[in-house]
């Protein structure tokens, strides 16, 4: 009997008190077929269960071989130790590319820079997965019209990933019971969930996962540079001076712990008045460019403050796929940059 029938009988062992079989649960970890014998490893958790899937197997495969063996093994324990930024973990080894965006302070539009970066990763035909880390103000969901969308686990007890706009969308505003529910957790707790957002959620193999960091440079990012790879970080800045002053610490953390930055945008940049079409530059200019040349990194692009982008936001419409040609092109021309700037093109 070839392997894949085995594979298919026991598929009717059914895992005690879960009501599910063990081929869906992954609990079968090898099957070895010698002449009229079989040989099958469970990888479990539980050695107390082991017998009685024993004895269903035993039962079941009885009449197709002279001999049946079944072997525990002890399911590997997910490892709790953290890396460090010199020699990180990878829990994402489903991802070719980690992106991390982040920025000094907070209201920058961070979270509208993740979001548009990742849907135009997607246009270009990448595989795309968006982890919103920004766990006390998650407003991915937000932009990408899942807000309303809850928690799923799947039949091998992974998290089903929300999707939309050809991306797949992890974010801590899935898991509240209501969109006003604040997150009160300590950083130990909150650093906890998203090591489970990136080893429990049903990924599939991307070639991009971007991460929507938190403002700042606390935990959180030290915490994502121990446990991953990071291709590049990118720093989003307003022209502000108090921005660009946080800006430079976020930059620094970044070159201190090893982390390539991919470049810096600056948002909000100008604003055209549409009635008149003069610009205004409303947090001043020139800002993100002088930091790029201070540091020494690139200026993958600036983008203007434009009420378009406000409302397709807030609509749950990534303006690169929602919006103008012209609005469009402005994050279309700062992914190809960062794609420059990392190899990719």
């Amino acid at each position: 009997m070839p392997r894949n029938e085995v594979e298919t009988l026991l598929k009717s062992v059914i895992y005690p008190s879960l009501e599910q079989d063990i081929v869906s649960l992954k609990v079968v970890e090898d099957i070895v077929i010698s002449d009229n014998s079989v040989k099958i490893t469970l990888s479990l958790n539980n050695e107390k269960v082991f017998e009685a899937i024993e004895n269903q197997i035993i039962d079941l495969l009885s009449s197709k071989f002279k001999n049946v063996e079944v072997i525990f093994q002890a399911k590997q324990a997910k490892s709790t130790t953290y890396g460090s930024t010199a020699n990180p973990n990878n829990r994402a080894k489903y991802a070719k590319n980690v992106i991390a965006v982040t920025s000094g302070k907070g209201g920058v539009g961070k979270s509208t820079v993740s979001v548009n970066l990742s849907v135009a990763l997607a246009q270009k035909g990448y595989k795309v997965g968006l982890l919103d880390a920004d766990v006390y103000g998650p407003n991915a969901p937000r932009m990408l019209q899942v807000q309303d969308e809850k928690l799923q686990w799947g039949d091998n007890n992974k998290i089903i990933p929300s999707e939309n706009f050809g991306i797949k969308v992890m974010s801590v505003g899935l898991t509240t019971p209501k969109s006003d529910t604040p997150l009160v957790w300590r950083s130990s707790v909150a650093i906890s969930a998203l090591i489970q957002f990136l080893e429990d959620v049903d990924w599939g193999e991307l070639d991009f996962l971007v991460i929507d960091m938190p403002p700042g440079t606390g935990d959180i990012q030290l915490t994502m540079a121990e446990e991953l790879p990071l291709r590049a970080g990118v720093v989003v800045t307003t022209p502000q001076m108090v921005s660009t002053d946080d800006v430079s610490r976020a930059i620094m953390m970044f070159k201190d712990i090893g982390v390539k930055i991919g470049g810096i945008i600056e948002n909000m940049s100008y604003f055209i008045a549409p009635d008149t079409k003069q610009r205004y530059d409303i947090f001043g200019s020139g800002g993100g460019e002088e930091i790029a040349n201070k540091y020494s990194v690139p200026l993958l692009g600036q983008v203007p403050l434009l009420m378009d982008i406000r409302s397709s936001s807030d609509e749950g419409k990534p303006a690169v796929a929602m919006c103008s040609d012209e609005i469009k092109a402005y994050y279309k021309n700062i992914t190809n940059n960062l794609l420059f700037e990392i190899g990719e093109l």
